[in-house]
């Protein structure tokens, strides 16, 4: 019996996990405004050494259309661009000796279309991952022996209200997100 409940709350732990990379990846999907979170990823390559670009400069966002990367060496101001332009943001950064300065240009109509296609991929492989969780649950409930079918019974529901459940976050998720590209 206890089994069958590891079994459902390990499940859930995976639904769980696909809804937070499906945060992760909206995150990174601009609209429109200037975040740091759409450079949180890039990796510069520091002293031979690949880093996060948190550390090694300050990420600030001193207005909804800038991004301001002020790295902690002045030697890393090369390297950081070079980042940057390699990561394909679609940013052009310039800088003045001190600052590494990112201009986000105004969303045009078709650039919010590619988003929001982007968005809905990033949904829909959330939505996949959500029923493979589902699926190897189910398998393993019938892999145990010596319980009852409807006990096994009663679990796969369980599973499938939890499918359930992330599909329709995942869904509430993209139309939040897509209305956020799609406002002007």
């Amino acid at each position: 019996m206890e089994e069958l409940e590891v079994i459902v709350s390990m499940t859930k732990q995976e639904m769980d996990a696909a809804i937070k990379h499906l945060e992760h990846a909206f995150q990174k999907i601009r609209a429109g405004r200037a975040s740091t979170a759409m450079v949180q990823d890039v990796i510069v390559e520091y002293y031979g050494a690949p880093t996060p670009l948190s550390q090694v400069a300050n990420v600030m966002v001193p207005d909804a259309m800038t991004i301001s990367i002020q790295p902690w060496d002045k030697t890393a101001i090369g390297p950081i661009e070079k980042a940057i332009i390699n990561s394909n943001l679609g940013f052009a950064p310039t800088n003045n000796g001190e600052n590494i300065i990112l201009n986000v240009p105004p969303l045009t109509e078709e650039r919010r279309r590619e988003l929001a296609k982007q968005a809905k991929a990033e949904a829909e492989a959330s939505k996949v991952t959500v029923r493979n969780a589902r699926q190897e649950g189910m398998k393993d409930l019938r892999k145990i022996d010596g319980v009852s079918e409807d006990l096994i019974k009663d679990h796969e529901s369980k599973i499938q209200v939890l499918t359930d459940h992330y599909v329709k976050t995942c869904d509430d998720h993209f139309k939040t997100k897509e209305a956020e590209i799609m406002k002007v």
